[in-house]
């Protein structure tokens, strides 16, 4: 970090317990600077790597208190909620380092509107849109639009919070939903955005409200179904890297988005600390954002974490103290691939308790990593106890590989309560959807 007395003395705290915070315990653990690492909650690999504490993850005042009464050197957050609910500024106002910017900045994901009144005065590229909060202007609104048409949440709805309508039938009925109560709170307005055209990616910068350090571009697959049918969900499977995002999209990317909303968030006195993770939709190499998230893409973190060489606590901490300046991080150039393995009837209503079967013959397989996403563990065994359940990932040295890997390794696991698609990366291979 920045003293050598503090090699092999980091004491940190990991918010959050699904894939996304399996992989980032599963890096944070590699390090050599890490002497204690605690767990709210944690996952049945992280449990036996880490500390579990028997406190929510939504727990904003108890988290806060437990980091500075154990005088923690960080504390990494990996849901957006808590972020949205003010854990950041909470333990800041304790002085507690955190990765992850207050709740101010982590309006970028938890206020669509927001999102947009930023974009536009940084000048970043997105779609138009209107905000709405009551149902006859929003259906006025879309009758000047063209199908299809875009209906959102304004705020956090777990990654469901937004319908593709072909008709105007559909699209009322989605504001009607929505503006009724469907997502609660996060759907008391919505935002109404033109369709826009293309190919989606995802692409992650770390910054500590000045500088900012660029990741890597990933594609996700949301759709439930193959064929990218069925309805929208948290992610169903990824792959990295990404070929649509090529050298001239990252620097339009990062020139024309990153940059100048970083710069923006700072001079409205909200510097964003932690990772931006821009959703874009890209045509003809020229990047639009969909959305921004205030953390870690999941499932496109775990793919990070397997394609990532550096160490990755150095690089949280500097982020989170304001010394990201000079940091860089050195990337695998061999791809990597996720196959999601979900409980049936997610994304809808789906039971928990089905026993899960060799996870360990998988990660006997050639670059195979399952990361848990939705488990526990119970009189020795392996539970279902979630949606998304188990992340199969693999790298290898393209993509074809990763994904061939990642495939052979879900079918080395037993569990007949999953599913999962079978066409993961098709974009990539060229394969039809």
């Amino acid at each position: 970090m920045t003293d050598e007395k503090e090699i092999a003395q980091v004491k940190v705290l990991l918010v959050g317990g699904g894939g996304r915070e399996d992989a980032l315990g599963w890096k944070i653990a590699q390090s050599p600077e890490l002497s204690k690492l605690y767990l709210a909650p944690g996952g049945p690999r992280l449990n036996h790597i880490g500390e579990r504490l028997s406190i929510s993850d939504g727990d904003i005042e108890a988290l806060a208190d437990f980091a500075a009464e154990k005088a923690l050197d960080l504390v990494v957050v990996g849901p957006e909620a808590p972020l949205a609910a003010g854990l950041g500024d909470a333990l800041r106002e304790r002085g507690v380092p955190c990765f992850g910017p207050d709740r101010a900045a982590a309006k970028l994901e938890s206020s669509k509107g927001f999102m947009k009144e930023v974009c536009a005065a940084a000048g970043a590229p997105t779609a138009s849109y209107g905000r709405f909060s009551d149902a006859e202007p929003a259906k006025a609104f879309l009758r000047e639009q063209t199908a299809p048409y875009v209906i959102k949440a304004d705020g956090l709805a777990a990654g469901k919070g937004v319908v593709i309508a072909e008709t105007l039938q559909d699209a009322d009925s989605a504001v009607d939903e929505m503006l009724g109560g469907k997502f609660g709170d996060a759907s008391a307005e919505v935002v109404i955005e033109e369709f826009m055209e293309g190919e989606e990616a995802s692409f992650f910068a770390i910054t500590d409200g000045e500088n900012i350090v660029p990741m890597i571009a990933a594609q996700d697959h949301k759709r439930a179904y193959d064929g990218d049918e069925g309805p929208n969900t948290g992610g169903m499977g990824a792959y990295s890297p990404a070929p649509v995002f090529t050298g001239t999209v990252y620097e339009r990317t990062m020139k024309q988005l990153i940059e100048p909303v970083v710069a923006e968030m700072k001079k409205r006195g909200t510097p964003y600390v932690g990772v931006l993770y821009a959703g874009l939709m890209i045509k003809d190499e020229q990047p639009r954002l969909v959305e921004f998230n205030a953390r870690f893409g999941d499932p496109e973190c775990q793919l990070l974490m397997r394609r990532m060489r550096s160490d990755l606590l150095p690089l949280l901490y500097r982020a989170a103290t304001g010394q990201l300046k000079g940091a860089a991080i050195d990337w695998s150039d061999d791809a990597a691939a996720l196959v999601v393995m979900a409980a049936d009837g997610y994304p809808g209503a789906y039971k928990k308790g089905s026993e899960i079967k060799n996870v360990d013959k998988a990660e006997d397989l050639p670059g195979v990593i399952v990361f848990h996403a939705g488990t526990k563990e119970e009189d020795g065994k392996l539970l279902a106890n979630g949606g998304r359940v188990l992340n199969v990932t693999a790298t290898g040295a393209d993509i074809r590989e990763a994904v061939t890997r990642a495939y052979a390794g879900v079918e080395a696991i037993d569990w007949p309560g999953g599913f999962y698609r079978k066409d993961i990366g098709w974009r990539a291979l060229g394969g039809a959807s």
